[in-house]
């Protein structure tokens, strides 16, 4: 199982600015890949791209053998909330829910709360959250907040997890934690990780790093 892409193009607007420009690759399963490049070099429009959270201009992408394009709305949300883990820069925690139930919000969709909930307290223990669980998000550093993200986007036990500059909006220290717990999830776990990173200390750190330049891949590890 990987994902596959297949010269894949994207534009935006009238007329069409060319952000990706006839990009193939494959991301084997139990990778850890890091996608750079510079402000405006597509990385993260890739990354929303072969994560199906948007749709390319040409070209196909396949996730474990499955074309996205040819899935349903219901099927296309089923295989994102059990196959796939999403952190972005932001956290986006509900601010009137505790911690744990934050972590949880994604098992809701399929009634499996109670079927998860120590899932997601091992994940919180994990992550040093453990005495914070019923807290809320607003009694939580950035750090913590990042913490919880991952969490989330893990308590479903995911095949893969996507994250858009997850470590941008921290301070070195909590950037570090972050880090290290994701290099942790794809060394015990196997998760496949593609992680969108300007840092250039954090993209040494994957197994692989995907550079690119004006839509187009210049560096494929």
């Amino acid at each position: 199982m990987s994902i596959i892409a297949t010269n894949i193009n994207k534009s935006f607007g009238d007329p069409p600015v060319h952000v990706l420009k006839d990009i193939s690759l494959e991301i084997k399963d139990g990778e850890f890949v890091a996608l750079t490049g510079r402000s405006g070099s597509g990385k993260s429009t890739l990354m929303y791209i072969l994560s199906s959270l948007d749709n390319p201009s040409t070209g196909t992408v396949e996730i474990s053998g499955k074309d996205i394009a040819k899935l349903s709305e219901e099927e296309i949300h089923r295989f994102r909330n059990e196959e796939l883990g999403f952190v972005f820069q932001a956290a986006y925690m509900i601010a009137e829910l505790s911690v744990i139930d934050n972590v949880l919000m994604p098992t809701m969709k399929f009634d499996q709360k109670e079927k998860r909930r120590s899932s997601a307290e091992h994940l919180l223990d994990e992550f040093g959250l453990k005495d914070k669980m019923k807290r809320f998000p607003r009694q939580l550093s950035g750090g913590e907040q990042q913490r919880v993200a991952i969490a989330r986007a893990l308590v479903m036990d995911p095949k893969y997890l996507f994250a858009d500059e997850p470590t941008g909006a921290l301070d070195t220290e909590s950037g570090d934690v972050v880090m290290n717990i994701i290099k942790e999830i794809n060394a015990k776990s196997k998760t496949t990780v593609l992680m969108v990173t300007h840092d250039p200390d954090f993209a040494r750190e994957a197994g692989r790093e995907i550079h690119l330049a004006d839509g187009a891949i210049i560096s494929n590890g």
